[in-house]
């Protein structure tokens, strides 16, 4: 082979790669399309699936040095082109990265790794995600979203006065957690008052990713001393893409002279599979608004 053939090989190889890379990002792209009509953004075929596909097909680029490394390169340029069109949806990205990059380093390293050919692997490495990528498709195979967190911390007020404060709405003027910063939807209004059963609160939180304000509502459904617990009634807000609201419990008792011991339980249902990776991540930010619950309404003006 002369030196002319030589160079239309190369170019011909590195057509095919870029003509593999627009494919695996056009493929990514259609994935996400249809697994958000189909309501199935949350589920571990958005979040596991696409990288899976996205992985798969970037292997096939021709004469790779390093398979793994093209699939990371890939899956990169895939991340940087879809944040921007995603508007606040971002987060869903960046929380979802390290499931990306890891899927793909995952693929890249098996076929860099092994004797046999590509084709072959690749058809294991399939066989191998493909269950994995059912989990919030398939019923059976959804683990249990149920979860509760709770949050304690020591008041420097008297009970009466703690009381007091959780019978009106929380500020919302108290600075947010730095979780919810980074593109939550944030609580615009509170209002509602009283602890008597039956006793309404709404908070008001802003739009997120195109989608209008919405309001979660809460009533007092159980209520002894020391002790209220909150139901959810409705929730409208763009929170229910991550997590479903379902009731929180605060107790608080007399500890020493002028303080006051404050427990903030929340029970929600986790929204985003697979399990194994999300649920730590909600279970730590709502930790965090069980906190800011606390310092926003438990909390006496004259304690901070």
């Amino acid at each position: 082979m002369n030196d002319s053939e030589e160079r239309k090989t190369r170019i011909s190889a590195a057509q095919w790669g870029v003509i593999v890379l627009v494919v695996a990002l056009t493929a990514g792209a259609v994935m996400y399309r249809l697994l958000k009509h189909e309501r199935l953004g949350n589920s571990s075929a958005m979040f596991l699936g696409i990288p899976a596909v996205l992985a798969i097909l970037l292997a096939l680029t021709p004469k790779a040095k390093s398979v793994t490394g093209a699939i990371l390169k890939g899956i990169a340029l895939f991340l940087l082109i879809i944040a921007p069109l995603l508007g606040e949806g971002y987060l869903c990205i960046l929380m979802a990265s390290p499931l990306f990059f890891g899927v793909g380093a995952l693929v890249g390293v098996l076929i860099d790794g092994s004797r046999q050919r590509r084709g072959t692997t690749l058809s294991c490495v399939a066989l191998l995600l493909v269950p994995l990528c059912m989990e919030g498709v398939v019923p059976k195979w959804t683990f249990d979203r149920a979860q509760s967190v709770q949050a304690n911390r020591m008041v420097n007020a008297p009970s009466a006065l703690v009381e007091e404060s959780l019978a009106r709405s929380p500020r919302i003027d108290t600075p947010i957690p730095l979780p919810f910063r980074a593109g939550f939807p944030r609580p615009l209004l509170a209002y509602g008052d009283g602890l008597g059963v039956g006793a309404m609160r709404t908070i008001h939180f802003a739009g997120a990713e195109g989608d209008p304000p919405g309001d979660l509502v809460m009533r007092v459904a159980e209520r002894r001393p020391g002790y209220a617990r909150f139901e959810a009634v409705s929730d409208g807000s763009k929170l229910t893409q991550w997590l479903q609201w379902r009731s929180s419990e605060v107790e608080w008792r007399p500890v020493g002279k002028g303080q006051t011991q404050v427990t903030w339980r929340i029970h929600f249902d986790r929204q985003l599979d697979p399990a194994w990776y999300f649920t730590p991540w909600e279970r730590v930010v709502v930790s965090e608004a069980a906190r800011w619950l606390i310092e926003a309404n438990a909390t006496p003006m004259e304690a901070r």
